[in-house]
């Protein structure tokens, strides 16, 4: 198997394993020194990007994955999916679009790059009091610290 096609193995077993709500398995994916980053936590480093979907999945009651469009070349790859579930803090149902990119180095995942539109996202979840988190830097700048906190709480419990 040439190392394209060892990369699509990759990132169909990370999105199948989100899929299955197998965060074992997800962060078997990442390399020790994975890099993720998106537009809610922003920038996650090693340990951090796989608690962080370990803490998703666990607090996830009906979450959904479906993922598609899967492309890679030896070095880099990209995927589309899409989450559907209800935000717990308003029991409004999210459905967020999102475009991974991806490295790879030892036949893992070295950077994950997630891109959603959050301002969609902040609607979605929040519905028209999310129009004040998009439009309004302190307090979407306020919600994604509240995020990065909530997963450092989230790591020093569970270590």
């Amino acid at each position: 198997m040439n190392q394209a096609a060892s990369n699509e193995v990759v990132i169909r077993k990370f999105y199948t394993a989100f899929a299955s709500k197998d965060a074992s398995t997800m962060a078997s994916c990442y390399h020790q020194e994975v890099v993720f980053e998106d537009p809610a936590f922003g920038k996650l480093n090693g340990v951090e990007a796989s608690k962080m979907w370990e803490m998703l999945l666990t607090r996830s009651k009906d979450l959904a994955v479906v993922f598609s469009n899967v492309q890679t070349t030896e070095k880099q790859g990209a995927a589309d999916w899409v989450a559907t579930y209800t935000f717990s803090r308003t029991g409004n149902k999210v459905i967020n679009s999102i475009h991974a990119i991806f490295e790879f180095k030892d036949g893992k995942i070295i950077k994950h790059t997630d891109s959603f539109n959050l301002s969609k996202w902040f609607v979605s979840a929040f519905g028209w009091k999310g129009l004040l988190f998009a439009y309004i830097p302190f307090l979407k700048n306020k919600f994604k610290q509240q995020a990065k906190k909530t997963l450092t709480d989230y790591i020093a419990k569970n270590q």
